[in-house]
């Protein structure tokens, strides 16, 4: 009997903006299943960075993340274009180009499996534009497809993130605390498509935040970070609140 490969596995990760002060402090992570799973953590314990790490917008110090049956911190060149092509980035702030459209925007999660020359000239196939506007549908966006990105709320644009990042067909979903300049209704409503694109295409979805109850609520799997390193991997209904404790120190703020 066969066993799939991991989507994604982290050993060692270690990670310096400056020599001998680790942020990261050698993670070991495997993500064997789809689903959402949500690391919680103080401001400041490496979640970010360890987000960042995955698709190389930063270079970790040390250590390994095979994905896709190679390793990202030693991938060069055309090899990097292509992992990174199958991971799925949701930001914060949503990085859109303000000035397209959103169907434009959504459209950029191609252009990756585009020469330069397409991609210059936004030279996209008749089935990516259908994939597109199929998409802006499943987000709840198409009757804005031809607005500009800069015409839209919070909520929305991080609705355009996220069809962008599914667009790219990834392996894995990465999304950097897509939730925290949202209202709580937007946010949960955010944290269900993440949820829904997560079943649909069969791939995990790793996402930051800071909001244990949507962290309790719509993730399968949460990972605890303090200080660089897990303190906590296992399912949500785990923690207590002894392991946020653990997690964020303190014990007023759990009144």
């Amino acid at each position: 009997m066969t066993t799939n490969p991991p989507f994604l596995e982290i050993k060692g990760l270690k990670k310096e903006y400056v020599a001998g002060k680790p942020i990261l402090k050698g993670i070991d992570l495997t993500i064997s299943e789809p689903g959402i799973i949500a690391i919680i953590g103080p401001s400041g314990t490496g979640k970010s960075t360890l987000i960042r790490c995955i698709n190389r917008l930063i270079d970790s110090t040390e250590g390994q993340i095979i994905f896709d049956e190679s390793d990202v911190c030693q991938a060069k060149g055309t090899l990097l274009r292509q992992l990174r092509r199958q991971v799925g980035m949701v930001f914060q702030e949503y990085n859109l180009v303000e000035r397209l459209s959103v169907i434009e925007n959504v459209l950029t999660g191609r252009l990756g499996y585009m020469s330069s020359w397409q991609a210059w000239r936004r030279n996209f196939s008749q089935n990516d534009i259908n994939t597109a506007f199929e998409l802006l549908d499943a987000v709840g966006l198409s009757d804005h497809a031809k607005n500009r990105a800069d015409s839209l709320s919070g909520g929305q644009r991080q609705r355009v993130g996220i069809a962008r990042a599914v667009m790219q067909h990834p392996k894995i979903l990465l999304a950097d605390e897509p939730t925290s300049s949202l209202d709580p209704k937007t946010a949960a409503e955010i944290m269900e498509l993440l949820a829904k694109f997560s079943r649909q295409k069969h791939i995990p979805a790793l996402v930051n935040m800071h909001d244990v109850s949507l962290a309790r609520k719509f993730a399968k799997r949460i990972i605890g970070m303090a200080e660089g390193v897990i303190v906590y991997d296992g399912d949500a209904d785990g923690i207590t609140d002894e392991i946020l404790k653990q997690i964020y120190g303190g014990e007023e703020w759990l009144n």
